[in-house]
């Protein structure tokens, strides 16, 4: 009999399970492929077993916790024999954390997973005529790549099931880190994170410590109460450093001597911010985030160019893939200085700043007002004319009028959020009809649902998949559309 090789990490799902009917436990299964969310399949008999950080090629017993008609979830409970494939996890919180579900999985593997991914989306939903899909580009770093993390603290650091089956469990349970999938009460305290430059870990320790050792309170995620609430770290390429610090209560005293041991201990903090924030979510969108240290924001580099981001700005969290990224879809959009160019869902105005320099006008649209403020900005201090931005709902400022008003463009740029553009923007991009439509998305499935609708007048010219967050299963996707000939 091979021998059995105990699999510790017991998830949410377990833990939810024992309230429900006691579900079988699947010994010697064989996992064959990975499928949606990271997560690897296996079949028994009729029934498809979705399971967790799993690798094709394990042979393992699965302890099933949900189960439908024709599907069940589980995880391993045992591997009875590893994978030739899978390999060992960087991160000692692999397994509980869910950030990085595929760091047992060779990194060559990762991508070939991710482009099958990319090739299923357009053939199974999009089900257009296709060129060749080009070979998936890949992250010059695997490590420490994400220019953006945000942290949770709590009064209740999530325990494991051994813990609580033992009954160890602590008096103090303070920890500061991510919430467990599923679980939006329960935070895994984080040690290391290799997702982010060391300094992500050294403030968020420095924090969580300064924390404990003053009594002050960690935020209760079910009271909603507590002084310490989240942390966002932004590192960039530049050298330059963002710490914002949100707090649950209005502790002026507090505030400012927690903010003044950063500034101590942490001189290069480029920007230091702080917000209150009272309510039930966690969202600082609409809160006024206030300069304790440094500017209001930090800048990026990117192709010569300069983009400035403040505390509420999207951008592209992997910021040497983003250049790789931009150039594709520039590529793509073959600007001879002659165009006029829509860049819709432009953030803070990155992939308009970058393709300026070949259009005759750029116009960008953004729902995020500070974000357009900022694109605004970027242009100004690039020296660059020939832009124009606009703020407000995508599908209530593109409308037949806007593009009456503005000129119909020759190349439009789109980059939606994951659940891709509204019927409505759909229907006035065909009814533009630019020559080129350049497709960058973070959700194959969604983009592959908009370019079906786009096929009425448009076909495929090019696909390229671009790696943004190795051992994830994420990826993003740049496609080419030409308008049909009459």
């Amino acid at each position: 009999m091979a021998e059995m090789i105990p699999f510790f990490r017991i998830k949410t799902s377990e833990i939810m399970s024992r309230k429900r009917k006691e579900q079988p436990l699947l010994e010697g299964i064989e996992i064959t492929g990975v499928a949606a969310e990271g997560n690897a399949i296996a079949r028994v008999d009729e029934m498809v077993v979705f399971v967790p950080y799993g690798a094709p090629g394990d042979v393992a017993d699965i302890k099933i916790g949900r189960k439908k008609r024709n599907y069940a979830e589980g995880h391993i409970v045992n591997l009875v024999k590893p994978s030739e494939i899978r390999c060992e996890p960087r991160c000692s919180h692999f397994g509980t954390c869910g950030g990085c579900r595929w760091q047992h999985l060779p990194y060559d593997y990762q991508l070939q997973n991710k482009q099958q991914q990319v090739v299923d989306a357009l053939q199974r939903i999009a089900k257009v005529p296709l060129p060749e899909i080009s070979p998936i580009i890949g992250s010059g770093n695997i490590w420490e790549y994400r220019n953006k993390m945000e942290y949770t603290f709590s009064n209740k650091r999530w325990l494991s099931w051994e813990q609580m089956r033992a009954g160890d469990i602590p008096d103090e349970r303070d920890g500061a880190g991510f919430h467990i999938p599923g679980a939006f009460d329960k935070v895994l305290d984080i040690e290391h994170c290799y997702l982010q430059d060391r300094i992500g870990d050294e403030i968020r320790l420095h924090v969580k410590h300064y924390g404990k050792q003053h009594g002050l309170p960690f935020y209760d995620l079910r009271a909603q109460t507590g002084f310490l609430r989240t942390l966002i770290i932004r590192p960039l390429s530049t050298g330059e450093l963002m710490v914002v610090v949100v707090f649950g209560e209005d502790r002026r005293d507090d505030i400012n001597a927690l903010l003044g041991s950063l500034v101590e201990t942490f001189p290069q903090i480029t920007s230091l911010m702080y917000v209150v924030n009272e309510k039930v979510n966690d969202t600082i969108g609409d809160l006024d985030i206030k300069l304790y240290h440094g500017r209001e924001y930090v800048e990026e580099e990117m192709d010569g160019l300069k983009f400035r981001i403040g505390p509420k700005s999207f951008y592209q969290t992997n910021s040497r893939q983003a250049h790789e990224l931009y150039k594709v879809a520039a590529g793509m959009a073959g600007l001879t200085g002659k165009e006029l160019v829509y860049d819709l869902y432009t953030g803070t105005g990155t992939i308009a700043n970058f393709v300026a320099r070949s259009a005759k006008r750029v116009i960008g649209i953004e729902y995020v007002a500070d974000a357009i403020a900022d694109a605004k900005i970027n242009s100004e201090t690039n020296g660059i004319t020939n832009t124009e931005f606009y703020a407000g709902d995508m599908k209530d400022v593109l409308t037949d009028e806007f593009v009456d008003e503005h000129g119909r463009p020759d190349v439009m740029i789109v980059d939606p959020p994951r659940a891709g553009m509204h019927d409505d923007v759909v229907k006035v991009i065909l009814n533009a009809e630019p020559q080129r439509i350049v497709y960058v998305s973070c959700n194959p499935a969604t983009q592959a649902r908009d370019i079906a609708l786009l096929d009425a007048k448009y076909r495929v010219t090019a696909v390229q998949p671009v790696d943004m967050f190795p051992h994830t299963h994420h990826v993003e996707n740049v496609v080419c559309m030409e308008l049909k000939t009459k």
